[in-house]
């Protein structure tokens, strides 16, 4: 997808606010999560990596307390104004939710905005498609005011900030992935995660002449109206069965063994099912990273191919959109790996994919998709990029 220039972002700004005096703008990445699916909440592993494609912002301080957004990819909703009086945590139904809960948790946090801002929103981000548009927005909104307003704050900070917002703010009970893959990202690296203790390290993506490719299904889904919520407390509760046995903290502590022993302590199947992929899926994450380390594509694949099975048969989280665009990816000639990736229910998937079988995995999966779901996928061949920036 093509980068947005700067001039077209500040002539769109100056149409929707009359100038474009005092304004900046911003980028901040969408992710992709290579391996390690549902894991962050669990105390697992995660292996996400920040993305070329993103949102870029346009802002500027006001003198009043106003709020006045709009979105380029919205455009129909015109300017939305509010101020900073009315922030109202579950009280949004619409795209400004994101960067308003972020100023919310600023002052929540002990930074309170005093001004308001004009914001221009811009994402060459599949809407809905599970490549984070929502932590996108967040962590840009929130390296924006650290700009304009100069908080101390890290990346880091960002990502715990932003996360805090869509949990208290909008109702997802997310856990910290996407807004550290996005504040955290590095051009070329993947990050391998603990997200029980936030320790983390840079991976090499080494994929010699393989490319990431990510199919959209265009089923569109909402993470707080998907069954998002239920799998946690589904994890939640085994995690409770589990505690009266084993002395743990999060199912992320468990290895396999020790859960096959003490899985009959959860008392529902369903419950050890998605406890299972939990455990399981930490593991796999854990091994894939040490094959990348050596060199060893072709197993990090085979684990990501498992990892979709895992998904799909434990954690109930694929559907027919998803399954229907790994099945026919497994059948192309090239494809090293291929998972859904994202909390599922539609969405995405991510695949490495050889060079030269990129045109023919397009044709063949958007062919085999469109066949059997009777609408199209669209298809990014992705690269790895930085965290978010001032342009």
């Amino acid at each position: 997808m093509a980068e947005i220039s700067k001039e077209l972002l500040l002539e769109k700004f100056e149409k929707a606010f009359g100038d474009k005096d005092n304004a900046s703008v911003y980028f901040a990445p969408g992710r992709v999560n290579l391996i390690g699916e549902h894991t962050d909440y669990n105390g697992g592993h995660v292996f996400p990596c920040a993305l070329t494609i993103g949102t870029y912002g346009v802002a500027r301080k006001r003198e009043d307390r106003k709020l006045r957004f709009f979105s380029a990819n919205f455009e129909d909703l015109g300017v939305i104004e509010s101020d900073l009086g009315s922030l109202n945590p579950g009280g949004d139904r619409n795209w400004t939710a994101y960067p308003k809960g972020v100023i919310w948790a600023f002052g929540q946090k002990g930074m309170e905005v005093t001004q308001g801002m004009d914001l221009l929103l811009f994402g060459n981000i599949p809407n809905g498609s599970g490549l984070s548009s929502s932590a996108s927005v967040e962590v840009l909104t929130g390296f924006i005011l650290r700009d304009l307003f100069g908080f101390e704050v890290s990346n880091q900070d960002l990502a715990l900030i932003g996360q805090f917002s869509e949990n208290k703010y909008n109702g997802v009970n997310c856990g910290i992935m996407d807004q550290f893959a996005i504040a955290m990202g590095k051009k070329d690296h993947a990050i391998y995660l603990d997200t029980a203790t936030l320790d983390y390290q840079y991976a090499p993506l080494h994929l010699d002449d393989a490319r990431i490719v990510i199919a959209c299904s265009n089923k569109k889904r909402g993470l707080g109206d998907s069954k998002y919520n239920e799998r946690r407390q589904e994890c939640e509760t085994a995690l409770k069965e589990l505690q009266e046995m084993v002395d743990i903290r999060s199912l992320g502590e468990l290895d396999e063994a020790t859960f096959e022993k003490f899985s009959p302590m959860i008392k529902d199947g369903n419950r050890a099912r998605r406890a299972r992929h939990a455990v399981y899926e930490n593991q796999r994450t854990k091994e894939a990273v040490n094959a990348l380390k050596n060199g060893n594509i072709k197993v990090f694949g085979q684990l990501m191919n498992a990892s979709h099975v895992s998904l799909r048969d434990d954690y109930e989280v694929t559907g027919i959109e998803l399954d229907t665009l790994v099945d026919a990816a497994w059948k192309v000639p090239g494809v090293i790996g291929s998972r859904m990736t994202g909390a599922g229910f539609g969405g995405c998937t991510v695949s490495i994919v050889k060079g030269s079988e990129i045109e023919n995995f397009i044709k063949t999966v958007g062919e085999a998709y469109l066949s059997k779901i009777g609408y199209a996928a669209d298809f990014y061949v992705v690269d790895i990029g930085d965290g978010p920036c001032k342009l």
